[in-house]
């Protein structure tokens, strides 16, 4: 029996076990379940507890053992909470016979398959306890080991060298279960069960159904694996996962789509239909506001190259080979895709809002100025812009003329933005700003707003939209001298009014025609 700690308390350890062979119980876990004055483990409905079969021999004589059982799986329940509030009450039931153990000076061993902080129910109880009693956590071998371990000689590594590991819960959505499985080298889906099905589609959809291993009870006498597209769906229990195994080359993935790209600069174009590279705008968000052109061309090509929370918002299919990029790399990217089409591949170029305004539009046609693109056709499908959105949810501030401006230096001198600030200023226009401030740029907009007021004045109207179309929307309505630089960011677009412009109860609005006296 274990001893009580300074406090009088005992302590709370949970204890990894492994995803089944009890030969794979770690010598600490097993010294650590052997000393323990309670040991505790789940159960299922109406099952034996698998972490107390795999720690057995662990396990003192004689010791206090507490069996928590759950009430329920997934199924229904008369819980008037449903089934998260059966579990809810579960954990909590669970906590108070643990804690009677814990304040009498007994060490409590709390068992958890596999590894507890992995999708592990164990972390509910130790969330509770860890502000009130000592707690300690040791790891074990999570079942995902185990099963890359029994598909080696069949699959080889799972990931290697630069490869980037995707844990994915098979609970997720479909579409967003496929984008991940396309975005990623090497993954792992757990939690299959009854979820099987749309897991074995998004996979198909991320072109991942080939290569891709299911097994079953790892490390188990019943242990068994298989491809995923040999599996009968209705055999699929609990206890398995799907493996994706990484590139089996040995190629770091960023360098697998440099060198693709370049391979592809170098085949000739095939032959049929003239080369073709579409540049889309998504629009700023919603689905509602992607256009019907813009949903047709991505629902044809093979390639979509773009920013990678660009390409995010693609949905994943079958056949569609996604080319995401980090920011600043407009040209590259542009040249990227500009090779795919040049072979004769159906490509897409993608940009927020629309392409033609800050967006990628301008960036591939001046990669295009290259000899060796020539011949391909560059076509641009029209989005919803920014600046159409926030004026959209404002009322109708650009009813009149109105300028455009982005403050970002990284393309242009700073000196040239402030003089066509004066110019917009002086000019009396509705001036809509991109590109307000970012984390290395937070004084250009208080410099824009002071060089706008010393020709407006202080009460022109402004217009803050942030992440319109998006959750967490807001929008501002405030005044040029009452503009706060600290509360703006990359997510906010700006408009600031003429002189005219006005707030009613309806919106903010810009009447069409100019006053008289400001002709």
């Amino acid at each position: 029996m274990s001893a009580a700690g300074a406090s009088g308390r005992g302590r709370f350890t949970v204890v990894g076990v492994g995803p089944g062979d009890p030969e794979l119980l770690t010598l600490k876990a097993a010294r650590v379940i052997g000393s323990a004055g309670v040991v505790a483990y789940h159960a299922g409905v109406r099952k034996q507890s698998h972490a107390r079969r795999i720690a057995a021999a662990a396990i003192a004589d004689g010791v206090l053992e507490e069996e928590l059982r759950y009430p329920v799986t997934t199924g229904a329940t008369d819980h008037p909470g449903g089934y998260v509030g059966a579990m809810a009450d579960f954990y909590e039931s669970c906590a108070v016979r643990l804690a009677a153990h814990l304040d009498a000076g007994r060490d409590v061993v709390l068992l958890a398959e596999g590894d507890p902080l992995f999708y592990g129910s164990s972390m509910y109880l130790h969330d509770r306890f860890k502000e009130t009693y000592e707690t300690t956590v040791v790891p074990g071998i999570p079942a995902f080991a185990a099963a890359t371990a029994a598909i080696a000689g069949s699959s080889g590594p799972l990931v290697r060298q630069a490869d980037v590991l995707t844990v994915l819960p098979g609970t997720l959505p479909e579409p967003e279960l496929a984008r991940r499985l396309a975005d990623t080298d090497g993954a792992v889906v757990m939690k299959l069960g009854r979820t099987f099905p749309a897991v074995r589609s998004a996979l198909a959809q991320a072109g991942r159904l080939e290569g891709a291993w299911y097994v079953e009870r790892a490390s188990q006498a019943e242990e068994r694996w298989l491809p995923v597209a040999d599996v009968d769906p209705e055999s699929v229990p609990y206890f398995s996962l799907i493996v994706v195994p990484g590139d089996s080359t040995g190629t770091p993935s960023a360098d697998r789509l440099r060198s693709g790209a370049a391979e592809q600069a170098t085949m000739p174009p095939s032959a049929g239909p003239a080369a073709e590279l579409v540049v889309v705008g998504l629009g700023p968000g919603p689905e509602a506001w992607l256009t019907p052109e813009a949903s047709a061309v991505l629902a044809e090509v093979d390639h979509v190259v773009g920013y990678a929370p660009y390409v995010a918002r693609v949905p994943q299919r079958a056949g569609l080979t996604r080319h995401p990029s980090g920011n600043t790399v407009e040209i590259d990217r542009a040249r990227d895709a500009l090779a795919l089409a040049r072979a004769g591949e159906r490509v897409a170029v993608v940009s927020g809002g629309d392409a033609g305004v800050f967006g990628m539009a301008a960036a591939v046609f001046e990669a295009a100025e290259d000899p060796s693109y020539a011949g391909i056709g560059i076509r641009v499908v029209p989005g919803v812009s920014a600046v159409q959105a926030v004026a959209a949810r404002a009322g109708a501030p650009i009813g009149a003329d109105f300028a455009v401006v982005s403050l970002s230096d990284r393309l242009k001198p700073w000196q040239v933005v402030e003089r066509r600030l004066r110019a917009i200023a002086e000019a009396d226009l509705v001036l809509a700003i991109y590109n307000p401030a970012s984390r290395s740029r937070t004084e250009q907009i208080r410099v824009a707003r002071d060089v706008l007021l010393e020709h407006r004045k202080p009460d022109t109207v402004v217009v803050v939209g942030r992440d319109v179309g998006r959750a967490g929307e807001s929008l501002t309505v405030t005044t040029l001298a009452e503009l706060d630089p600290a509360t703006i960011d990359m997510r906010c677009l700006l408009i600031v009014g003429a002189s005219s412009t006005r707030v009613s109860a309806a919106g903010v609005w810009t009447p069409r025609h100019v006053e008289e006296h400001l002709r």
